[in-house]
């Protein structure tokens, strides 16, 4: 299983699935992040965390625990 957390730099991927439960999964999904959108990875900072996204129109910064629940296709 792929995740955001393994996509590189300047990739374009696409969610297939959210993983988490409960306030978690509902957070994600507020920020714009729901199956099938297109994610571009602009950024990772030095150590890692936390990564720049270009999704629907907009730029998103999300941690590595966050990135990890998100599925990719």
């Amino acid at each position: 299983m792929r995740t955001l957390k393994d996509a590189k730099v300047g990739e374009t991927v696409q969610v297939a699935r959210l993983h988490g439960s409960g306030p978690i999964k509902r957070r994600i999904m507020d920020m714009g992040i729901t199956k099938g959108v297109q994610i571009q990875v602009r950024k990772v900072a030095p150590l890692g965390d936390p990564m720049e996204l270009n999704l629907r129109g907009y730029a998103l910064s999300v941690r590595k625990a966050d990135a990890e629940m998100i599925e990719l296709a």
